[in-house]
């Protein structure tokens, strides 16, 4: 009877401190989310990443630390002034296995090869006739396993939907064959709800290449 009391104390002792950790990170991600709708520049998004990183550290089985640091440093990929394409790209994959080796879900796993997706279309842009091969190839196959994992995930066919925008008609691309795609992702980004804390980029982006579009 008296181990049993015992436990039970202990349990009310334990308790508190785990909601409290659990606010506590609740807390830093969102400070740091808000953080990242402001971010401007590579520097602003690659703080960010060692901060998302350095929460991920501290909290070992939360895998959305990991993804918003590797979806910060793809964002700063995008940028002229990121410098190393290479080693950025290769941080951030970096960060996505470490990301994916913490969830079970098809649909997390589908918002991490998002991230992968960007990161090998960046270094596939560096020179796209000598590594298309390379990283082209592994950027389109991240995208496809992440449609077959998710088919319902908007950013997927956002990112799709960019690739065709951006390509020039002659090589299989242009605003015509986009358009279908972005509408499919503008779809499912309104009959989406994110949880807290999840994914929920790339709406605006959508909706812009829409305009464009028309």
């Amino acid at each position: 009877m008296k181990k049993i009391v015992l436990l039970f104390m202990t349990a009310v002792v334990l308790q508190p401190a785990l909601f409290s950790q659990s606010d506590k990170y609740v807390a830093a991600m969102k400070q740091n989310l808000a953080m990242f709708d402001s971010a401007k520049t590579v520097e602003d998004y690659t703080k960010l990443a060692n901060t998302f990183e350095r929460i991920g550290d501290a909290e070992k089985n939360q895998w959305l630390p990991y993804y918003y640091a590797a979806l910060s440093l793809s964002t700063a990929g995008w940028m002229p002034s990121v410098g190393d394409v290479d080693a950025n790209a290769e941080r951030t994959k970096s960060l996505c296995d470490k990301a994916d080796a913490l969830v079970t879900a098809d649909t997390d796993k589908a918002e991490i090869l998002a991230v992968r997706y960007m990161a090998l279309t960046q270094q596939m842009t560096v020179d796209p006739q000598s590594r298309y091969r390379t990283y082209g190839v592994a950027a389109n196959q991240a995208l496809e396993k992440g449609l077959a994992l998710d088919p319902d995930n908007p950013r997927l066919y956002y990112l799709e939907g960019a690739g065709l925008f951006n390509t020039p008609p002659q090589f299989g691309g242009g605003k015509d064959k986009a358009k279908p795609v972005l509408e499919k992702a503008l779809d499912l980004f309104r009959k989406q709800t994110p949880k807290e804390l999840y994914p929920s980029w790339g709406r605006k982006q959508t909706e812009y290449m829409l305009d464009q579009s028309k």
